[in-house]
């Protein structure tokens, strides 16, 4: 059995570490899920007006050379604050994770192949992420997919935008000021000679 750790701090306040070396050669199902502490750090580091819930359920799996390969789902209700009428809605993410993690050393290499298959094939894969110091962030993960999936302009189904009404006066805008200056004879008008 693999060991969790949970850990957080302000800039990761969903961190649960899986030690790779403790992932069996049949692999592991975690399913982990944010803490209403852990809910509230995230709303403030997302821009998030709340963040009801938030589970992942991943599978991980041991391949060649110390990789491994993390496939599931994140799954979170988070408030926001509609773009259009201003009112608090409801959202719910439901976020696919399909990532390779790697040692370090040997990020560099894949990354170029990455690359290459990036100019010779339509559909360009993840480049791997960094294990870091032995461990994979299951909440770091599921965190970022969280972010990527939220909608940064949410509406109310039912809302629309109605543009503001321009005024039927044509009198009635912004510059009118100014064009009633331009026609109003100045100090300067009276004292040209009569004739010019």
């Amino acid at each position: 059995m693999s060991k969790v750790v949970r850990t957080s701090d302000s800039e990761n306040p969903w961190s649960v570490l899986i030690a790779v070396a403790q992932i069996p050669d049949t692999g592991l199902h975690r399913r982990i899920e944010a803490s209403p502490p852990e809910c509230q750090a995230l709303a403030a580091l997302g821009g998030l007006r709340e963040v009801l819930s938030a589970e992942a359920s991943l599978d991980l799996a041991l391949l060649r050379q110390g990789r491994v390969h993390v496939r599931g789902r994140v799954k979170a209700r988070i408030g926001q604050t509609c773009v259009v009428t201003l009112d608090p809605i409801e959202n719910d993410i439901d976020e696919a994770i399909d990532l390779i993690f790697a040692p370090p050393e040997q990020i560099p290499a894949l990354a170029d192949l990455v690359d290459d298959a990036a100019e010779n094939a339509a559909e360009i894969p993840d480049p791997p992420e960094p294990i870091v110091a032995g461990t994979i962030d299951l909440g770091r993960l599921a965190t970022d997919a969280l972010f990527l999936a939220v909608d940064p302009y949410p509406r109310k189904p039912d809302a629309v935008f109605e543009p503001p009404v321009a005024p039927e006066d044509p009198e009635d805008h912004p510059f009118a000021a100014l064009r009633s200056l331009q026609r109003a004879p100045g100090p300067s008008d009276s004292k040209k000679p009569k004739g010019e």
